[in-house]
């Protein structure tokens, strides 16, 4: 199938050699952001959490990461990390005076919302940081909600 310039996507994907731990998953998606382009400091960085939360939820409470996937095309950067485990993400409330939860509301902030696709033997759960989503935005001037 061919698609116009407007659909196409350049991939990167990793399956037995995926990343073991947060930081090596924040420099693999680092190298794939050079490569197709990624110069937007906000939207680079707003990619890189949404790697290590989705790689450090997998690792924590999907039974490790089996897979990563990083698809640069028109709406944006979208994250795949696939787990081994059996149990959907969970948004937990959010609590000031308790350490960790925080991770998914981030995502879910910086992307609209987390897609799960399941699989046997496991998940991918997938989240995609729009294109542009700070272009021309000034210092001292609201982000975007979303």
């Amino acid at each position: 199938m061919v698609h116009s310039p407007e659909e196409q996507r350049v991939c990167r994907e990793w399956k037995g050699d995926g990343p073991t731990s947060a930081a090596q998953a924040r420099a693999m998606a680092r190298d794939f952001m050079a490569c197709v382009g990624y110069d937007d400091e906000k939207q680079r960085d707003a990619v890189l959490l949404v790697v290590s939360e989705l790689v450090t939820n997998a690792l924590r409470h999907g039974c490790g990461v089996t897979g990563l996937r990083l698809s640069h095309h028109a709406r944006g950067l979208t994250v795949s990390v696939g787990d081994a485990g059996d149990r959907p993400p969970r948004t937990r409330p959010l609590d000031p005076a308790r350490p960790g939860g925080f991770g998914l509301h981030l995502v879910r902030g910086l992307t609209g919302g987390v897609e799960v696709e399941w699989r046997p033997g496991g998940k991918c759960v997938r989240a995609t940081v729009p294109r542009n989503r700070w272009c021309g935005h000034r210092h001292g001037t609201p982000l975007p909600r979303g």
